[in-house]
């Protein structure tokens, strides 16, 4: 059975990497890895592969970068070729990047049996691009893996079918906790001279912060005033970068005596800054549920979140962009007031193995 699994993106890489462990156990199941090539630096995506121990694509498309339309038509007509070719049984799409849409759109329209991973979840803010690659993947999915109770219950509200919708966890985590023991090797906080829970870290990229120079600004009024309290390492997104310097807030913040920026970081110095870190602030899906797992406060600079098992389990505060709440949020964990959360249900490592099960006994 040839199953086409799909990457794109970095945050794809550790959804893929413990699928492709799994169907090392289910010798019925032949898996095709093929990278879009949406992210295709060293450090946004090869670094990953070695790192997680993936598997080298059997066929990267190269599609580079480019506006939502051209990058989503050219990752499609890369694709189709390939779906022609290797007819497989299914194609597997995970997250909510152009990639997961554009490979989606392929199967679907030929007639290809779909699987989404992380399917369900929504911040009902169709603002946001990722929210609309959420709901069309979900319309047109054959099978729909959960990661949370919220997501099934959207999906049912949707319409879709009980029987095509399956909780099993997050994969996310799976590799969280696959590779935990080996990030706490990583010599980062001594690099940069940290101390354990005593710095805070920061990520920043969605549009709806880094490309409106009011709001980006106004995050940054916030983070002006923490790192006078303690080191903010922030690893910057390229694209965060452009926007900052486009805005003239470079010299603002190169500045702040208190802040790292740094280049992008490799998956296993990233989940060690965050497992040390006191708090970390981000707009980030993901780093939501890898901080819930690692029980580290997480303030999500934004108005909404598409997973709220993280603010349920109390780890996580959704509060946006506005200085005052923020720092209020800051304040609150630094005194010991807020809680660090517990883990949801399934989030346990071993969400894959459920799914390729699943796969095997469904397809």
């Amino acid at each position: 059975m040839r199953i086409v699994n799909i990457v794109g993106t970095r945050p794809n890489l550790m959804k893929i990497a413990p699928l492709m462990e799994a169907y090392a156990d289910a010798p019925g199941i032949e898996p095709i890895l093929v990278h879009t090539g949406q992210h295709y630096d060293d450090n946004m995506s090869d670094l990953f592969f070695r790192q997680l121990g993936i598997p080298e694509p059997d066929l990267n498309l190269g599609v580079g970068s480019g506006s939502h339309a051209v990058q989503t038509a050219d990752i499609m007509k890369a694709f189709e070729p390939v779906v022609l070719e290797r007819d497989p049984a299914a194609v597997v799409v995970v997250g909510d990047v152009n990639s997961t849409i554009a490979c989606g759109l392929v199967a679907s329209k030929l007639g290809i049996p779909l699987v989404h991973v992380e399917a369900g979840l929504r911040s009902f803010d169709r603002s946001m691009p990722e929210e609309i690659n959420r709901v069309l993947t979900d319309a047109i999915s054959d099978l729909l893996f959960c990661t949370e109770q919220s997501g099934v219950e959207n999906l049912r509200r949707e319409g879709v079918a009980e029987e095509r919708i399956h909780l099993v966890g997050n994969v996310m985590i799976d590799t969280l906790v696959r590779h935990r023991a080996r990030a706490a090797q990583s010599p980062i906080l001594d690099d940069l001279g940290l101390a354990e829970g005593e710095y805070a870290v920061l990520t920043l990229h969605r549009p709806s912060n880094v490309d409106d120079p009011e709001t980006l600004g106004r995050i940054w009024d916030a983070l002006e005033a923490l790192q006078r309290d303690m080191p903010l390492i922030f690893p910057a997104h390229p694209r965060t970068r452009r926007r900052m310097a486009e805005f003239g807030l470079s010299p603002r913040i190169d500045a702040l005596e208190n802040l790292q920026v740094l280049e992008p970081v490799g998956y296993l110095d990233f989940l060690q800054l965050m497992a040390r870190a006191r708090l970390v602030l981000t707009d980030s899906g993901g780093i939501q549920e890898e901080t819930t797992i690692l029980e580290v406060p997480c303030l999500t600079l934004r108005e909404n979140t598409e997973r709220p098992v993280t603010v349920e389990m109390g780890g996580n505060q959704v509060v946006g962009s506005d200085p005052e709440r923020i720092l209020a949020a800051y304040r609150k964990i630094v005194d010991g007031q807020a809680g660090s959360g517990a883990t949801p249900p399934l989030w346990d490592g071993r969400a894959a193995g459920r799914i390729v099960e699943i796969l095997t006994q469904v397809l």
